[in-house]
Formats: C-alpha cells, sequence, structure tokens
C-alpha cells in the first residue's frame, strides 16, 4: 500500500518520497504510480500537467536514510508483523528529527506495543488507510495513551488534506474496521466451504443487498490472503474468540501461494 499513500500524498502537494529496500518493490510501486496516474488522465480525472506535478512530487529513493532525512511525517507499511515494525521504528528515530511523526498502517496491531519499542513513543501515531488508497476515502486515526494530541491532530489534518475522511480510533486489537471487516470476511469463507454459495454470488449479497463497494472475498483477494491470515491470527490470539479462527479454507490456500490478485489466483482468478 506504500505506493498508494505517496501517491495520494503528492496529489495533495506533499514533497514525498517512495522508499523500499528491495529495489524490485520500489520499481514496482513508482511503475503502479505512473499507471494509475495515466489512467486518471484517460478517464478525464486529472489533466496531462496536473498528472505530471504529481509524478514531480515523488521521488523513489532506494537508502532509508536519505528518504527520510528530515522528514516530517514517515507512514510506513511494511508487512503486518510486530517485531519487524518495531526495528523499523527504531531505525526511524534514529535517523528523524525529534518533532517528526512517526506513523503506522498497520489494520491491526497494537500502536501501543509499536510505540514502546521507540524512545519517543508519544510521536507514534496509526494511520490506517485503505486499499486502493487512491479511491478508498476512509484513514483511521488511531491513538493510544502516550500519544501526543497534537500528534494526533496532526495526522488528521494530513489525511484530510489528502482527501480522505477520518474517523479517532482507541488502540485495541482490530481497531474499528479491521475487526469488523475481518469477521465478515471469515465468515464469507466459512459459507463458501460449507457450499453455501459460490464466492461470486456471496460477494454480489453484499454488494446488492447491502451496499458494499465490494465483496468480502474479493476485498480478500485484493488485500491478500496472506494478510487477511495473519490478521485473523493475531486478533483469535489476543481476543481470544473463536469467530476470528481462520477457517480451513483460508489456510490452504495460502499454503498453496494462492494468495489473490497479487499472485493471480485467490478466491477468483485475476
Amino acid at each position: 500500500m506504500g505506493h498508494g499513500i505517496a501517491q495520494v500524498a503528492a496529489m495533495a502537494g506533499y514533497d514525498t518520497r517512495l522508499t523500499d529496500e528491495n529495489a524490485a518493490s520500489l520499481a514496482v510501486g513508482w511503475d503502479r504510480i505512473q499507471s494509475n496516474l495515466a489512467g486518471a488522465v484517460t478517464r478525464g480525472k486529472l489533466t496531462k500537467v496536473e498528472a505530471d506535478a504529481v509524478i514531480a512530487s515523488i521521488v523513489p529513493v532506494a537508502e532509508l536514510e536519505t528518504a527520510v532525512h528530515e522528514a516530517d511525517l514517515v507512514i510506513e507499511a511494511v508487512v503486518e508483523d510486530l517485531p519487524i515494525k518495531q526495528s523499523l521504528f527504531q531505525r526511524l528515530e534514529a535517523l528523524l528529527p525529534d518533532d517528526a511523526i512517526l506513523a503506522t498502517n498497520t489494520s491491526s496491531l497494537s500502536i501501543t506495543r509499536i510505540a514502546d519499542a521507540t524512545r519517543r513513543p508519544s510521536r507514534v501515531v496509526g494511520m490506517h488507510f485503505f486499499n486502493p488508497v487512491h479511491i478508498m476515502k476512509l484513514v483511521e486515526i488511531v491513538t493510544h495513551a502516550q500519544c501526543d494530541e497534537k500528534v494526533v491532530l496532526s495526522a488528521r489534518a494530513a489525511a484530510e488534506r489528502m482527501g480522505k475522511t477520518t474517523i479517532l480510533v482507541r488502540d485495541t486489537p482490530g481497531f474499528a474496521s479491521s475487526r469488523l471487516g475481518v469477521v465478515l470476511g471469515l465468515e464469507a469463507m466459512r459459507m463458501l466451504e460449507a457450499g453455501v454459495a459460490s464466492a461470486a454470488d456471496i460477494d454480489t449479497a453484499m454488494e446488492l443487498g447491502y451496499g458494499h463497494p465490494m465483496g468480502p472475498l474479493r476485498l480478500t483477494d485484493l488485500v491478500g490472503l496472506d494478510v487477511r491470515l495473519k490478521i485473523a491470527e493475531y486478533l483469535h490470539s489476543e481476543l481470544a474468540d473463536e469467530k476470528f479462527a481462520p477457517p480451513r479454507i483460508l489456510r490452504e490456500k495460502v499454503q498453496r501461494g494462492e494468495l489473490g490478485k497479487k499472485t493471480g489466483k485467490g478466491f477468483y482468478e485475476w
């Protein structure tokens, strides 16, 4: 999701740097930004001049130190793994000015635990974007006991400048959106597993019956089945609630490498 966050930040007029330690991933992210903007020009959503200005505002940078030098706000979107995020934030705080804000795009992990791994937890906040970032309008701002109120206000202001509607959520497993969304997605998987209906029909039921823009199984393909599995396992462990237990079909698909759109197959063929 990092490339999507970089795109909307640049579209909001921020000087933006996009970084990834994996050179191939960085190149893919940069290509996707340019493809998104080209599509917007084709559909008449942006002019060529506007798209070129956005591209000029983004600098892909391979080295983390160079990417975050003198940054006011850093938003990480690395894998949903608590030790990896904690380690990254420890590296970041050593590179950033004292007044910089460290934001995590985690969809379910504890902001408190991420913040506690740093020397300045008051500067750490959750900014949970939704995929695809350049289309979805919501950002969850997730606060915790040690978070500075000015940091919360700054994070909300930044997200709103990016054209997003924000909600404020207290740090709790799954926050608001993931906790509700995961329950719906896992139940859809159980229905598919039990032969209640096809994946397409389950999704259509939620799209047309409840007005969801995308059904839970197609959304899982977009998010990534491996990501959904990690979130479900985390919520199941933290909340000790069986409704978050990952269904067999999800575990089996992840084991087979059927991770959704990014691998060409999940609950759908892509």
